[in-house]
């Protein structure tokens, strides 16, 4: 023991225990090179900490500016729409009596007496021009329509043979361009990059670079949760920053290279100092081990996110991209070593992580006590609708909003696939559900391609139309940032299963306009669809919008753009692959599901029956026809795309088919054709909608062709009120016309008097 305690005590030994920093920290003292106390003085290792604050501050910077530009928005919107219902009600007042065919001044036979008050000057009608909303400012105006100007144009597309390569919005290029710039010339341009030798310490643009790739740890978590406190403050979904999470992470290997590089290079002009760092770490592991054992799964984690690659095995990138990020952080608690403030990010990334996912036990529909969905989820029907695409129907108690999407996970189909649907239906009290009074039917309507959608549609028409299923919902998230209640005119641009994220905000515009509560005097709803079946998916809410909606307020027309029709004999089942334990598997799972909402179905009818044998049966029977079949699906040839396997198809009879519609609902609201259009009756078509002597045309039309959005957009800015919101979910060939258009409308905001030109757009894929 008195060996060890002067050992310990000896200054050499001291010297040494410094040096074990890997040569991060180099003491220095009167003998030193003075090289050494040059280099830390110019730029010390103590405060290298100050790089990893500069990269929080300039996120605290963006983070400021987008929050003050959503609340900006939030409260223009907010008063717009109290201050239009004000006038509203006003008006109701003014413009009818208190009392019916009141005349109260009748005097004498005096017509003047009659008509025009006793005393005064005659009224005037009010000519009230449109005032400015109160937060309102007209050069502020014009300056966000010069950013829009410079930002709603999209970014051109690179083709290379057969793979398009695509780019995020301009404002999200200039975010990651600016991100990447100022991390590039902080790193660089402190000086040295380098010390003279190895043994005065570890290189500075290396402690830089790590320093700012460690700082980016918690954006980069937060970026990427669904529940997370960017999105609160500022409105913009979680779909959206993952963009700027993908971009953060590619950004976060560049400074791990830049860290990780100079490592390698120093030690080939200085030997001494690789020899003096394998004295104090020889016969262990690698010398820089901890540093690759983080920085190969990053270089995963990046590749594995490119988007062919997501696409190609995107199954494969769902299970392991989180069990990856997890290792990769742990690896960084390794190799950081809770050097500077290191581990101060660090903690703050876990803290992050967990809040959020703590947070998303409120998203999920399973996880409430108070309801029947506890642990076994909700109750779904799923019904094959033309074109091969899938309507699954969820009665559910989760409130959401219009243009909102959810997670769906169906364990009787795949137990462990999530993916994210948007919401078509309103939930809405003039919706109700026949499932209980506080539930809402949640419809989720798309397209099945490959994986999961591909399993949903094969098992549909498996099992029936008849057989449910247990559905796990987590959500809603998402949704659009601003109200379309606060905008004067609305455009909505859809291109095919584009439709679904536009159904919801429609039929809320509708109601708002019923009620008052929309500022909104004209909407205008473009549909460019490949067959007229497509109409069918939402036959019954465009019948709504048509028949509910204020007189010559909304304008539809509808774009066939593949006008051959299916001849019902030669419809066909789509190949079903063969998966027998799979199958076994989800249909043991979905069973036990089932078994025990049977159980506390029954447990509650029981409660609420009370005794009363007569009042059991009575709720049992209810119980029974609660769930009744739904219509017979139609079977189409699956899309051209569709990832199937070559087999030979089953042909089925037409009368296995859904029955034909009635002739009374046919006649009320009918957009389909009753056979495939000869050119002559294409051509009559075209001609029945061209202008004519008579000005006013049909809100309601169905065209061949694609749409000229151009030329129809140029059209409806002549009608164009004060604020303006166009929305476009479609192909990209839909969105980039759009956004071009839109882009050239900011002037309307400079020389018309205008205050905006808001453009909305949505992800084709969700």
């Amino acid at each position: 023991m008195p060996y060890l305690q002067n050992h310990f005590s000896d200054p050499s030994f001291t010297t040494k225990l410094h040096s074990l920093d890997k040569r991060v920290k180099i003491p220095v003292n009167s003998s030193s090179p003075p090289e050494l106390i040059a280099a830390s003085k110019q730029d010390p290792w103590s405060q290298s900490g100050k790089y990893a604050l500069g990269w929080v501050y300039f996120c605290i910077i963006l983070f400021v500016l987008t929050f003050a530009m959503h609340w900006y928005h939030y409260w223009n919107d907010k008063i717009g729409r109290a201050t239009h219902k004000e006038e509203v009600a006003k008006s109701s007042k003014t413009s009818s009596p208190d009392i019916d065919y009141e005349m109260a001044n009748l005097p004498t036979n005096a017509s003047t007496r009659k008509l025009f008050p006793r005393i005064g000057e005659l009224p005037q009608e009010s000519t009230r021009e449109e005032e400015e909303s109160p937060l309102t400012f007209g050069p502020f105006n014009k300056l966000i329509a010069l950013v829009r100007f410079v930002f709603y144009r999209p970014i051109p597309m690179l083709r290379y043979k057969k793979r398009v390569i695509s780019f995020p919005g301009p404002g999200a290029t200039v975010v990651i361009l600016a991100a990447l710039i100022f991390v590039t010339l902080y790193t660089f341009l402190p000086q040295p990059l380098y010390y003279a030798s190895i043994a005065f310490g570890s290189p500075p643009v290396a402690i830089r670079a790590g320093m700012i790739a460690v700082a980016m740890m918690p954006w980069i978590i937060a970026l990427s949760m669904k529940a997370n406190i960017i999105t609160l403050m500022t409105g913009i979904g979680h779909e959206r920053l993952n963009v700027l999470h993908r971009w953060a992470a590619y950004i976060c290997l560049f400074l791990s290279l830049i860290h990780t590089i100079p490592f390698y290079v120093t030690p080939m002009w200085d030997q001494g100092g690789l020899r003096t760092f394998k004295g104090f770490f020889s016969g262990q592991y690698y010398i820089y081990g901890t540093g690759l054992a983080a920085l190969i799964p990053l270089c995963v984690l990046c590749v594995h996110s490119l988007p062919f690659v997501r696409a190609w095995m995107y199954e494969l990138f769902v299970a392991l991209h989180v069990p990856l990020s997890i290792v990769y952080l742990g690896m960084l608690f390794w190799h950081c070593h809770n050097y500077l403030t290191s581990w101060n990010y660090l903690w703050a990334t876990t803290a992050i992580w967990a809040i959020s996912y703590c947070v998303r036990l409120f998203y999920l529909n399973w996880t409430n006590p108070r309801r029947l969905s506890w642990l076994i989820g909700e109750e779904a029907a799923v019904t094959v609708l033309p074109e091969n695409a899938v309507k699954v129907t969820i009665p559910s108690q989760v409130k959401w909003s219009p243009g909102q999407y959810v997670y769906l996970r169906m364990p009787g189909i795949s137990v462990f696939e999530n993916h994210p649907f948007t919401i078509a239906s309103l939930c809405s009290d003039d919706f109700p559900s026949e499932y209980g009074e506080n539930y809402r039917d949640m419809v989720l309507v798309f397209r099945p391609f490959g994986g999961f959608t591909r399993k949903v549609l094969n098992t549909a028409i498996e099992k029936g139309p008849e057989k449910t299923y247990r559905a796990f919902i987590d959500g809603p998230y998402g949704g659009l940032r601003r109200d379309l209640a606060s905008f004067d005119t609305v455009v909505l641009f859809a291109g095919g299963s584009g439709i679904t994220a536009i159904v919801s905000h429609l039929l809320n515009l509708i109601k708002k306009m019923r009620d008052g509560k929309a500022v909104t005097k004209q909407v205008h709803v473009v549909w460019a669809l490949k067959r007229p079946e497509t109409l069918e998916w939402f036959r019954e809410e465009l019948r709504i919008c048509r028949e509910f909606a204020p007189p010559e307020s909304v304008h539809c027309q509808f774009y066939i753009t593949a006008a051959k029709r299916h001849i019902p004999g030669q419809q066909k089942i789509p190949p079903s692959p063969s998966r027998p334990f799979h199958d076994a598997l989800h249909k043991q799972i979905d069973n036990t599901f089932q078994g025990i909402a049977s159980k506390r179905n029954s447990a509650l009818i029981q409660d609420a029956a009370a005794g009363d044998s007569e009042k059991l049966r009575e709720l049992r029977k209810e119980d029974e026809d609660s769930v009744t079949g739904l219509p017979h699906p139609t079977f189409l040839p699956p899309p051209k795309k569709a990832h199937t396997r070559h087999k030979p198809s089953l042909s089925i009879g037409t009368s296995n088919l859904a029955p034909p519609p009635s002739e009374e609902g046919k006649n009320s609201f009918d957009f389909g054709f009753p056979s495939t259009p000869t050119m002559l009756q294409k051509n009559i078509m075209r001609f029945a909608f061209l202008p004519s002597m008579n000005p006013k045309k049909s809100s309601w039309s169905t065209e061949y062709g694609r749409p000229d959005i151009a030329f129809m957009l140029k059209g409806f800015e002549r009608d164009f009120g004060k604020k303006t919101c166009v929305f476009v979910c479609g192909p990209p060939s839909m969105r980039v016309d759009v956004q071009r258009c839109v882009a050239g409308m900011q002037r309307g905001v400079w020389n018309k008097g205008r205050e905006e030109v808001f453009l909305h757009t949505e992800n084709y894929a969700i």
